[in-house]
């Protein structure tokens, strides 16, 4: 039997990225896509039938979100019980002391995350009324630490060797994503993913848009992310419920 359109694109993203080589600061690297591919593959099976409104791209895996959960913005709390989301997770093949998968065990709770997905639970009400018209996805799926601390390194501080060869193939899983899904929008959410998605989609037949990144380093996001959310999308030709 055939996979589903969006596992099998994720699945080649997971095999390209595991072929790529990461240098210090980086010592490790995390692939959700793979360790956590149960849970990712139920929310793609679940939620990922086509087409959509618009499709919201955010940045990489978070380590308290799809880190743990293979979820995009996946904070346990609401993938378990809102989206209705849970499945064994395994661990990466070498795992950082600093920033262990647990899973959804994990006690921590990603910020942007709960910002993300207690909007549309607010909002839409059930995970089916906002998944009908949208889509959820990341851009870079993996996770970058460095040293003995596991600081976090975006994608975008990646030297440019690691770097162009990284946004190459994820640039094609988005291709391949808007392919399928068929959005009439690709909302970053973050300027750094939108402008991702222009490059990547250049020639589509696609409106771009950037809603405000809800992570808690935002001074912005931090002085009430839904009603700025919210006036961004609405500026876009969004109605909400």
């Amino acid at each position: 039997m055939a996979l589903p359109r969006l596992v099998a694109i994720d699945r080649a993203l997971s095999d390209a990225v595991d072929a790529l080589r990461f240098a210090e600061p980086v010592t490790h690297v995390y692939n959700p896509l793979a360790y956590a591919r149960r849970p990712h593959e139920l929310y793609l099976r679940r939620f990922g039938s086509g087409p959509k409104e618009a499709l919201f791209l955010g940045m990489n895996p978070g380590p308290f979100g799809m880190a743990q959960t293979g979820i995009p913005f996946g904070e346990i709390e609401h993938a378990r019980d809102w989206l209705g989301v849970e499945a064994p997770v395994d661990k990466p093949a070498v795992e950082h002391p600093k920033r262990p998968i647990e899973g959804f065990a994990c006690k921590r709770s990603e910020v942007s995350g709960r910002r993300l997905w207690g909007w549309a639970k607010t909002r839409f009400e059930t995970p089916e009324r906002f998944f009908e018209r949208f889509f959820v996805v990341n851009y870079c799926p993996l996770v970058f630490m460095e040293g003995a601390t596991g600081k976090n390194r975006v994608p975008e501080k990646l030297p440019a060797n690691e770097r162009d060869p990284l946004f190459a193939v994820c640039d094609e899983a988005l291709r391949d994503v808007v392919r399928h899904l068929k959005p009439k929008r690709v909302i970053g959410v973050g300027t750094w993913a939108e402008s991702r998605a222009r490059l990547a989609l250049d020639g589509f037949d696609v409106e771009f848009g950037t809603v405000l990144h809800p992570s808690p380093a935002s001074p912005a996001a931090n002085r009430g992310w839904e009603p700025q959310a919210e006036a961004q999308l609405k500026a876009l030709g969004i109605t909400l419920p």
